[in-house]
This record gives structure tokens, sequence and C-alpha cells, in this order.
């Protein structure tokens, strides 16, 4: 199930954005899928952000996450993985505290020109510990969110879901590349 990419596919640059609620096979899914199409990876900055600041943040930390985020994920390569986005700072952004900065929200609305795939990685594998996760109960109403924002920007995305993530990202992508 090899990706094949046609001529003139790369005129723009593409980004891979896995997203979704937390311990969903996220940044399994991202190392895995940029490792096989031999692309960038960028990690999650929030994750090393919190363990400096002992996993505690306020609103205005978002913003800080979201400008190093945007910054990461904004490298030259025509091919980008990306372990999470904007977008999921957003949704984290209004679940936790009702709102979200405004230069989010335009970052967000900039990007819909951007040639952006998401997988959306579902909560259905167990839940695993890790003292930055919160909501091990509410990840179904999440994924809801989620599944939401992706439809209202327009981009393509597929939702990944099972053991065997990494072979269905291969085959969705391999349909639109």
């Amino acid at each position: 199930m090899d990706i094949i990419i046609g001529y003139g596919y790369w005129e723009k640059m593409h980004k891979i954005i896995i997203t979704g609620p937390e311990s969903s096979g996220k940044t399994t899914l991202s190392k895995n899928l940029s490792q096989y199409l031999n692309s960038k990876l960028v990690n999650e900055f929030a994750r090393d952000y919190l363990e400096k600041k002992n996993n505690t943040y306020n609103f205005e930390n978002l913003l800080e996450i979201a400008k190093n985020q945007y910054k990461i994920e904004n490298q030259k390569s025509k091919l980008i993985v990306c372990d999470t986005d904007l977008l999921t700072i957003k949704i984290w952004s209004e679940y936790k505290f009702g709102k979200c900065d405004s230069w989010i929200l335009d970052k967000i609305n900039t990007q819909k020109k951007e040639q952006r795939i998401y997988l959306l990685c579902k909560p259905d594998l167990n839940w695993e510990y890790d003292p930055q996760r919160e909501n091990e109960l509410e990840r179904d109403k999440l994924f809801n969110i989620y599944k939401k924002e992706l439809k209202i920007l327009g981009h393509k995305y597929s939702i990944i879901k099972g053991n065997n993530r990494l072979n269905l990202a291969k085959k969705y992508l391999a349909s639109i590349f």
C-alpha cells in the first residue's frame, strides 16, 4: 500500500495533522506515519512546555503554546506530519476556559487556504495515564467536537480507529494522493 504522489502534486506544502482527544494514539501514529513517508515530524509543543511547568497552565499559557506550535509547524518542507496543531489548542481552550484567544482563531482561519489533511483519531483505545491528561471520561464528547470543527473548517479528513491505525492512515492518504 505505497503512496504514490503524482507529478506536480508538491507545488504547495502539504501538512498532515494527527488530531483528536487525549490518549487516542496521536503521537504513535504521527511518529510512524512520518517515518513511513520520510517526512518532517512536528511534535506537540505543549507536551514539553507543560512538563517544564509541572503540568500547570492557565488561559494565557495557551497563547504562548499556540504561537510556538504555529512557529514549528511552519517549517520549510513539502510534506510535514504534525502531532497536533492550533485546532487542538482552540478546542481545549474553549472546552476548559470557555473562550479562545483571537490570535489562535485568526491563524486557524488563515490556515483554511493551506493544503491540510487531518487524521482524526477516535478514542477507542484504552486510556493510558499520563500526568498531562485530564479527561478520561470525556474523550467521546471531545471527539465529537473535533469532528464538528473539522467539518466547519472544510479540510480533508478521515477518522482513524482501531488497532491498525497506520494502515488506515496509509490507505486514506493513498486515496487522495
